[in-house]
C-alpha cells in the first residue's frame, strides 16, 4: 500500500479538530445550528492554515448521510463523508482555480449547477486559489453567485484575497484564517509523534514549529522529512543535519564576537560557516532571526514572542547585554539591506564579510545626554578604531613595514576622533552677547552643525543674564523651526557657551530682515578697483586656494 504523508493522514476531520481556527469553526457551527448557512463563503489565509480542510468539513457537515439535516458533528463514516475525505464525492466538486481559470470553465460550472445533487442535500463547489480566475471568468460567475439554485453552495479559498474582485467578495461571507501559533503547532506535532510511537526531544518540536512559520501543513511536512531519516529519537543534531538548518548557537557566537569587537574571530567564524556548507544568504537570514530574538529580549517583550529552545534562550540572554537596542535594530536593517545583493552577487562572500566587519567596528548609538557628557569630558569618538586584535597576519602582508609610515605624518593620538572643546563666552548683558554672537554660533556649529547654522540666522534681542530672546526674520521660519524643535539642546549648549544657565526664547521679527539687508547693502557700492583689491588680499587668496573656493560676495566689516 502506498505511503500517505502525515499532512494527509492527520488532516482534521471535524470542526473541533482544526488547529488554531477556533473562531471560524465556532461561527460555522453556530450557522449550522441556526439554519443560517450562506450560499457562498470565502476562506482567506496563508498556505497550510486549514482553508481547504475547513471547506471539506463544512461539506461533510452539510451532506452527512447519517443525519436528516446538516450537523455540526459529521459521522466521518458514511459514504458521503468518506468520499469527501478522499476528494471523490460526486456532489462535492473540488476545482483548482489555477488550471480552470477561463470563462469556458465557468460556463460549464453554471450549466452543471442547475442539476440537483445525485445523492446529497447540496451540490457544493470548492474552488481553491480562486484569485487565479480571470476577470472574465469572475464576471461570468457573478449572476450564479448572486442567485444560485437552492441546492448549490460555493466555498472559495485563496491566499491572495486582494486579487478577488470586490463584486465577488460582496456576494460571499468572508472568513480570515490566522497563522497558527507556534505553541499550537508544537503541541500538534507532539501528538503526531506520540501516535507514531517515535521518540523526540522537545527542542526538536519547538524548532520545527518555528520553521513552519504559522503553517500546520508545513510543520507536518518537515516532521515527515525528519522521520524519514530513520532517527529515533529525533534530536537537534538530526534536525540540523537533515534539514541543513544553520546552527543558531554558532550564529549567536558570531554576533557575540561582533559585540566584543573581535574582527579576527568574526572572519574566522564566517569562514567556518561557509566551509560547512552554509550560503551567505542563509547566514544573513539566520543572523536576522537571532537579532530579532535579542531585540525582543532587550525591549522586555513577552516570552510568548520567542520561539526558542531552552539552550537558545540561555544563549540569547548571555550575549544580549553586549548590545543596546538601537545597535540591534541597526544591525537588522543593515543585514536586510544586503539580503538581495548577497543572493545575486558573484562576490557574496566579500559583501558578507564587509558588512559584519562594519558592524563590528561601528560605534554603538548614544543618546543626547550621553553625547553631552562625552563632549564635557572630551571623549566623543566618531567611530571605533581597529582593535589590537585586528592585525594582518598573512605572510603576503609581512612585507609592509612600520618604517614606511613617517612619524612626521602621524596625527597627535590625543586629538584623534575628539570634538573641539567648547569655549566659554562670559556675557553680562545684551551688548556682549551681540558682539560675541558670531563666535557663539560658530562654536555651536562645530558641535551641532545644523543647530549652529540655523541659530546664525537669528539676532539676540534681549538678555537679562538668565533668559535670552533671539529673533528670526519672517523669511527664516525653517531655521527657527529647527531651533524650536531642539530647544532643549540649544538651551543646554548655550548655557555652556555663556557660562551660566540660560533659557532661550525664539520669535519672529520683521526688523531682523531689515537690519540684515542694511548690512548687506553696505557693500553694494564698491568700485571695481576696491573689489579687485579685496580679492588680492593675502588672507582671501590663502582661503580660496586651501578650500578650492570662490568669492561670492564682498561686505564691509561691521564696526
Amino acid at each position: 500500500m502506498a505511503y500517505t504523508v502525515l499532512a494527509r493522514r492527520y488532516r482534521s476531520q471535524s470542526f473541533d479538530d482544526v488547529v488554531g481556527q477556533d473562531a471560524v469553526s465556532q461561527t460555522l457551527k453556530n450557522a449550522i445550528d441556526a439554519d443560517r448557512v450562506s450560499h457562498a463563503y470565502l476562506f482567506c489565509g496563508t498556505r497550510g492554515v486549514g482553508k481547504t480542510t475547513m471547506a471539506r468539513i463544512l461539506a461533510k457537515a452539510l451532506n452527512c448521510l447519517s443525519f436528516d439535516k446538516p450537523t455540526t458533528e459529521p459521522c466521518c463514516k458514511c459514504d458521503s463523508c468518506l468520499a469527501i475525505n478522499t476528494g471523490e464525492d460526486i456532489d462535492v466538486i473540488e476545482i483548482d482555480g489555477a488550471s480552470n481559470n477561463k470563462v469556458e470553465h465557468i460556463h460549464d460550472l453554471r450549466q452543471n449547477a442547475i442539476y440537483r445533487p445525485a445523492r446529497s442535500r447540496y451540490k457544493i463547489y470548492i474552488i481553491d486559489e480562486v484569485h487565479m480566475l480571470s476577470n472574465s471568468a469572475f464576471n461570468a460567475l457573478l449572476k450564479t453567485l448572486e442567485e444560485p439554485p437552492d441546492h448549490v453552495k460555493f466555498i472559495f479559498a485563496t491566499t491572495e484575497p486582494n486579487k478577488v474582485l470586490a463584486t465577488i467578495q460582496s456576494r460571499c461571507q468572508r472568513f480570515d484564517f490566522k497563522s497558527i501559533e507556534p505553541q499550537e503547532i508544537a503541541a500538534q506535532l507532539a501528538r503526531v509523534l506520540d501516535s507514531e510511537s517515535i521518540g523526540y526531544d522537545s527542542d526538536v518540536v519547538t524548532a520545527v514549529a518555528r520553521l513552519a512559520n504559522g503553517s500546520m501543513r508545513d510543520g507536518l511536512s518537515v516532521l515527515d522529512q525528519l522521520i524519514s531519516s530513520g532517527a529515533d529519537p529525533l534530536d537537534m543534531k538530526v534536525f540540523e543535519d537533515v534539514l541543513g538548518e544553520p546552527d543558531r548557537d554558532r550564529i549567536a557566537s558570531l554576533l557575540e564576537m561582533v559585540g566584543s569587537d573581535d574582527t579576527s574571530g568574526v572572519l574566522g567564524m564566517l569562514d567556518g560557516l561557509l566551509r560547512d556548507g552554509m550560503t551567505p544568504l542563509q547566514i544573513v537570514e539566520a543572523a536576522i532571526e537571532v537579532l530579532r530574538d535579542m531585540m525582543v529580549v532587550k525591549a522586555g517583550g513577552s516570552e510568548k514572542l520567542l520561539i526558542l529552545t531552552t539552550a537558545e534562550k540561555n544563549r540569547i540572554n548571555s550575549i544580549v547585554e553586549q548590545f543596546d537596542i538601537a545597535s540591534i535594530i541597526y544591525a537588522i536593517a543593515s543585514l536586510e539591506k544586503i539580503r538581495y545583493p548577497v543572493k545575486e552577487s558573484q562576490s557574496a562572500r566579500a559583501l558578507l564579510e564587509a558588512l559584519f566587519l562594519r558592524l563590528t567596528l561601528s560605534e554603538h548609538f548614544i543618546g543626547v545626554n550621553e553625547l553631552i557628557k562625552r563632549i564635557d569630558t572630551g571623549r566623543l569618538n566618531v567611530k571605533k578604531k581597529l582593535t589590537d586584535s585586528f592585525k594582518p597576519s598573512s605572510a603576503g602582508l609581512s612585507s609592509l613595514k612600520n618604517e614606511s609610515v613617517s612619524s612626521e605624518s602621524s596625527p597627535d593620538k590625543a586629538s584623534c576622533g575628539r570634538q573641539p572643546e567648547m569655549q566659554t563666552f562670559t556675557c553680562r548683558d545684551l551688548d556682549e552677547v551681540v558682539n560675541n554672537w558670531q563666535n557663539i554660533t560658530n562654536s555651536l556649529g562645530a558641535i551641532q552643525q545644523r543647530l549652529g547654522l540655523s541659530l546664525a540666522k537669528s539676532q539676540p534681542s534681549e538678555f537679562d543674564g538668565q533668559t535670552l530672546k533671539v529673533q528670526f526674520s519672517a523669511s527664516d521660519k525653517m531655521p527657527m523651526q529647527i531651533c524650536t524643535h531642539a530647544s532643549d539642546e540649544v538651551c543646554t549648549y548655550l548655557s555652556k557657551l555663556l557660562g551660566s544657565k540660560t533659557t532661550v526664547k525664539f520669535e519672529i521679527s520683521q526688523s531682523v530682515g531689515t537690519k540684515k539687508q542694511a548690512r548687506r547693502s553696505k557693500g553694494a557700492g564698491f568700485s571695481r578697483q576696491q573689489k579687485e583689491q579685496a580679492l588680492q588680499d593675502s588672507g582671501v587668496k590663502m582661503l580660496t586656494e586651501a578650500f578650492k573656493a570662490r568669492v561670492v560676495g564682498i561686505h564691509l566689516k561691521e564696526q
